[in-house]
């Protein structure tokens, strides 16, 4: 059970749930707007998508691996070298390569217009939370796997450093939505945080397409320029015109195709 990630989605939705209760950062009813939708998309995004695209994940990986073998030949072999390091070692570096990734494809999310279309889902919270972590387009899942596993495939990384870097990641993730009041104080240049990722969801664009990009590192976005982070909180979260999205979750789901 502890080798499977819905196992560790549970564990940790309930510990960040349970933050929040005893020390809240912003006072606000637990029983919000669209709270039913988001259980929604934390049960689907979380556990069922995993399911219904495993065959096209395994699909996609073993297609690079033998692609790059045949381009490659024993190259391959050397490339792999992830498999002959110990653990550890993966999980620092498939942590910080492709949270790197992550990062980019975050920013092309805010910059490509037909990636918006589905990014905005996840920019219509209007009230921050742990489980609005996992309210974002079902696609998005795809865009980032399809980033990140090229260099784990080609690393070598074994099943149970992704597993690691999964749990850690969504634990950040959850976090970083947080209705609770963590900097990281000096850290606060490497990691990512709630009361700097509140500001990526400011209605106001304080950067050139957005602000804090960050998925566990804030680092990308203080090398890059990209990294706002003021005293408290902005007054107003969402976007620009997210008044004209639907909340209905069919069309939502259907999104962009339906819009």
């Amino acid at each position: 059970m502890i080798y499977k990630y819905v196992f560790w989605l549970a564990v940790l939705s309930l510990i960040v749930f349970l933050l929040e209760r005893i020390r809240p950062w912003r006072e606000q009813s637990v029983n919000r707007p669209l709270l039913l939708q988001d259980m929604f998309w934390l049960i689907f995004n979380g556990y069922l998508l995993g399911i219904i695209f495993a065959p096209i994940f395994k699909f996609i990986d073993s297609s690079m691996a033998k692609g790059f073998f045949t381009v490659s030949g024993n190259i391959l072999k050397e490339i792999r070298f992830l498999s002959k390091t110990g653990l550890e070692i993966q999980i620092i570096i498939i942590l910080i390569i492709g949270d790197f990734i992550e990062w980019i494809v975050h920013n092309l999310l805010h910059r490509v217009p037909f990636l918006w279309k589905l990014h905005r889902i996840h920019h219509s919270i209007h009230t921050m939370d742990w489980i609005g972590n996992f309210r974002f387009h079902w696609t998005e899942p795809l865009i980032y796997h399809s980033f990140r596993i090229i260099p784990m495939t080609i690393l070598g990384a074994s099943w149970q450093a992704i597993l690691f870097v999964s749990v850690f990641a969504t634990l950040i993730g959850f976090l970083n939505h947080s209705n609770l009041n963590i900097s990281w104080g000096p850290l606060k240049y490497i990691f990512n945080s709630p009361r700097m990722h509140i500001w990526h969801h400011d209605v106001k664009m304080h950067k050139q397409s957005g602000q804090n990009f960050g998925i566990v590192f804030s680092l990308w976005d203080w090398i890059f320029r990209t990294a706002y982070m003021p005293d408290g909180q902005p007054e107003k979260l969402g976007y620009y015109g997210d008044e004209k999205l639907s909340d209905n979750l069919l069309k939502r789901f259907f999104l962009p195709f339906l819009d």
